[in-house]
């Protein structure tokens, strides 16, 4: 019953089924397969406070945890998933034969939690002991380092794999090339994607969404079309990622084409992310009602994403009517997610709606919903920077904020730029509200890469990861400041990749 409970997701009934099983005074303590189940049910769940409790009655009861590897190594997986590295490192160092899950848990715990130094000395201490470092210690290590956009550490990964029998499994293989992708160095994908022995669809649809997240959408669907050469099959993740190219890139012809064909494909069901693709397409091309028509006529429920993706639509070409229409199903059906109050309201602060648009953040407000921080991270000279939007906590501050005003006054002068101050709060003032669009987290960011590096970089190009979408004001920004320097910035944020080179950006202005 308890394994069943976690394996259906259950994990509240799981610990409540084995407090019942206590109730009966059973005199037979609960065995290794029980603990594990329950410790999993804790770790799926995030439920520290649980997970602590079951850890202190095996004290209790006598259980000897380093001696069972299992149970162990399960203690590890759940601190790391609730992110108490602290407790999961004592419970890893207590095992005394450490099986490779566990230390796999633990360097991507330290990974994902953006503490790689400790993340690569554990994994050094793993190859030191002669270890067989299997394949997915090795995919998931890249990557986690490919989330984080670090270059030079997944290119040690990269050096690392081609040396073990493992790195050279087709999983492997398709971690790398992702890498290079979400690193930004396009040439080197392709290169690795070349080299690689055997390919499965999984590599074709590596290749195609890191096209298409790099605006490439011409070569995505060269690239698909390949595959199909090839005789291999795309399933709907292949469909997804060239759909998701097509709409990067604006390609609507090719779009509603290769969705016509995955509507007459046996065996594949489109799913709500396809047609939100095609919704994206219509939008930008202005069809917004053919949009909202596809939404209410297509055969499977529409979920928040595709109501957002009509929103940001309506947001573009201002259809304020549709957008209010669309903007009060989403707070009806998704009322607790910040991010569609910030939709709305800036929907109508760019038509000038002052009073709705006070209304709706009030209304965001009261229901104590805070949006996800933005952070923005630069590599500069092997050391990852990170930014917060609005923090002061970085000890160059101050270089920062001199080099982004001396960049202003040259964009002033040269371009005659001004901030774009209606996407701000309209109460309250010019320089506030400057003052605020001056400290968002890839400016801080770009501005530390500038402050290192100088203004006469000339030729170079600056990398910057985000993990919101850029706003309408950095975007114009970056572009001004890459007319100005003559300095290439590719700045990848949650969607896509922001190619800006001599005050153009490869999305066109529309993402």
């Amino acid at each position: 019953m308890i394994a069943g409970y976690v394996h259906a997701g259950y994990g509240s009934k799981a610990l409540a089924t084995f407090g019942m099983m206590q109730e009966e005074n059973m005199k037979e303590r609960p065995d290794e397969f029980t603990l594990t189940s329950l410790l999993k049910a804790c770790s799926s769940t995030g439920m520290i406070h649980a997970g602590k409790q079951l850890h202190g009655f095996l004290v209790r009861s006598g259980f000897h945890c380093p001696s069972s590897a299992t149970i162990s190594g399960s203690l590890v997986d759940l601190y790391v998933k609730c992110g108490n590295l602290f407790s999961a490192q004592q419970a890893f160092d207590q095992i005394k034969e450490k099986k490779m899950i566990s230390w796999s848990s633990l360097i991507l715990g330290y990974a994902q939690e953006g503490e790689f130094v400790e993340a690569m000395g554990m994994f050094k201490r793993l190859q030191e002991l002669n270890s067989q470092i299997d394949s997915f210690v090795l995919s998931s290590i890249i990557g986690v380092f490919a989330d984080f956009a670090l270059s030079q550490q997944g290119k040690q990964m990269h050096a690392l794999a081609v040396k073990l029998p493992s790195g050279l499994e087709t999983s492997v293989s398709n971690s790398v090339v992702d890498m290079y992708f979400k690193c930004g160095l396009v040439d080197e994908a392709e290169k690795c994607f070349a080299e690689m022995q055997s390919k499965d669809v999984i590599s074709w649809t590596v290749m195609i969404t890191g096209y298409g997240k790099h605006g490439l959408g011409k070569k995505a669907i060269s690239i698909f079309n390949k595959m199909l050469r090839h005789n291999i099959d795309p399933d709907e993740v292949c469909y997804l990622a060239v759909l998701s190219a097509c709409s990067h890139s604006g390609m609507i012809n090719e779009g509603e084409e290769l969705f016509s064909k995955l509507l007459e494909t046996q065996g594949i069901k489109p799913r709500v992310e396809h047609y939100a693709c095609v919704v994206d397409l219509l939008g930008r091309a202005g069809r917004l009602k053919e949009a909202k028509h596809l939404i209410d006529t297509m055969p499977i429920k529409p979920n928040v994403g595709i109501w957002q993706t009509l929103l940001s639509r309506c947001q573009v070409h201002g259809d304020m009517e549709l957008g209010k229409e669309v903007g009060k199903i989403l707070l009806w059906i998704d009322g607790k997610n910040p991010a569609n109050y910030v939709m709305m309201s800036n929907l109508y602060g760019q038509a000038g709606y002052w009073n709705e648009q006070g209304n709706t953040r009030e209304l965001g407000n009261v229901k104590w919903l805070k949006k996800e921080a933005g952070m923005s991270w630069v590599e500069i000279e092997r050391e990852v920077h990170f930014f917060r939007s609005g923090e002061d906590s970085h000890p160059l501050t101050l270089l920062i904020r001199e080099t982004l005003k001396e960049v202003e006054r040259r964009l002033r002068e040269e371009l005659g730029y001004v901030y774009g101050l209606k996407h701000e709060l309209h109460d309250i003032d010019d320089e506030s509200k400057e003052d605020n669009l001056r400290a968002h987290s890839e400016k801080l960011a770009i501005g530390l890469a500038l402050a290192s590096g100088g203004l006469n970089q000339k030729g170079n190009t600056i990398r910057v990861f985000k993990n919101l979408r850029v706003c309408v004001d950095c975007h114009e920004f970056i572009k001004a400041v890459s007319k100005i320097t003559k300095i290439a910035f590719i700045v990848r944020d949650a969607v896509r990749f922001h190619s800006f080179e001599d005050g153009c950006c490869s999305c066109g202005d529309y993402w």
